[in-house]
């Protein structure tokens, strides 16, 4: 039975981004072991998945003495283990697992690159950043971008030898679950208690942003464009799902008292059931800096709810612009908010959109055929050496 250990650096990431997919793996004639960082979802994701777990203390940040540790406590975890394939996903993991699994004689290392952060920095931090994708791609013998523009942006900076490249199916790290984020699947309770935590009123008019409360998400654009929004159209809402990480990437102090103080802004707060408030959103609004292929693009338009978001590397492989949603350039407000105010006068087509965005993702995206990709090429990788 051939070993896959998946790696993340928080549990958060397995949890969420690779939900299921460790148990469709393991279902699937594969012995998986996931490894992260420790952390409150722990308990849920080795319950869900079903797998073993390993702590390796990493963090988001650059700790440089912290990294060398865990570096070394990967090393001699691989070594112990002897892995058929490592896989890691988010950046500190991938950097680390790949040197670790290199220095360990893993001789199938890939990393999926769902995104690159060093695109929304500058100045040292941004060379240090290329740097550690580079390095990391150099260290991997497989490295799977999980859409093709990020493929193309990647071969186009040169940061890894194309001929390590590859896209697995149509794109995503792990699909959407069709039997999930469907409107036959919503729960009248649960849906009335939603209503209820945001105190919804079918009269006024709900544009929903899901994710973390960043500057790199757009918060800043999204809320200067909701302002001249609500000046002109007092039924309309921004509800926020999601929460604050300060300490990476913090929003501007104009945002943050806007979030706090602006009676047409709702602050719901992290939640793992983000397909409730899709199903009441008039449109999502996901004006990112940067992505690699969204899941909750997918989810959005699973849950038929109309999509407005940034022509970005990801985002584009999920949305055409006037056919399966709206798009606009990156950071910029004024078209952003041209878009949210198309949408309000055009309610009919931007159903029909969505509409044609979820059949799309009914052929190409549901979380079976994303799990039946990603085993085929391993089981092709595996059969290779």
């Amino acid at each position: 039975m051939a070993k896959i250990i998946r790696i993340t650096t928080a549990p958060i990431s397995l949890k969420v981004l690779l939900s299921g997919q460790m148990r469709y793996m393991q279902d699937n004639g594969f012995e998986v072991v996931m490894v992260s960082s420790d952390g409150s979802e722990l308990e849920t994701v080795k319950m869900n998945e079903g797998c073993r777990h390993h702590i390796i203390p990493m963090t988001r940040r650059m700790t440089p003495f912290g990294d060398l540790r865990c570096l070394w406590l990967l090393y001699r975890f691989f070594r112990k283990e002897k892995p058929d394939i490592v896989h890691s996903h988010t950046p500190k993991a991938g950097l680390l697992a790949m040197l670790a699994a290199k220095m360990a004689g893993v001789k199938l290392r890939v990393h999926t690159i769902a995104g690159l952060r060093y695109v929304t920095t500058k100045g040292f931090g941004r060379r240090v950043l290329i740097f550690m994708e580079k390095l990391t791609g150099k260290a991997a013998t497989h490295v799977w971008p999980n859409s093709y523009s990020l493929k193309q942006f990647i071969i186009d900076n040169k940061l890894v030898k194309t001929a390590k490249l590859e896209v697995i199916g149509k794109g995503s790290s792990n699909g959407v679950k069709l039997s999930r984020y469907s409107a036959s699947a919503i729960d009248a309770g649960k849906l009335e208690a939603t209503k209820k935590h945001i105190d919804y009123n079918a009269s006024l008019i709900y544009f929903l942003s899901v994710g973390r409360i960043v500057h790199d998400k757009g918060m800043d654009e999204l809320l200067n464009a909701f302002v001249r929004l609500y000046e002109e159209d007092k039924s309309v809402r921004l509800l926020l799902v999601g929460a604050f990480e300060d300490e990476v990437d913090p929003v501007s102090d104009r945002a943050r008292e806007l979030i706090n103080t602006h009676p047409g802004v709702i602050m719901a707060g992290w939640s793992d059931a983000v397909e409730y408030y899709m199903h009441l959103a008039f449109a999502l609004v996901h004006p990112s800096h940067r992505e690699g292929f969204p899941n909750v693009l997918l989810q959005a338009g699973a849950m038929l709810c109309p999509i407005i978001c940034s022509r970005i590397e990801g985002n584009i492989d999920i949305v055409e612009h006037t056919k399966t949603g709206l798009l606009f350039e990156v950071k910029n407000e004024d078209e952003l908010y041209r878009q949210m105010q198309f949408s309000l006068d055009h309610p009919t087509q931007i159903k029909e959109q969505a509409a044609l965005l979820r059949k799309q993702i009914e052929e190409q995206f549901d979380q079976p055929i994303v799990h039946a990709f990603l085993k085929k090429r391993y089981l092709e990788l595996l059969a290779a050496q």
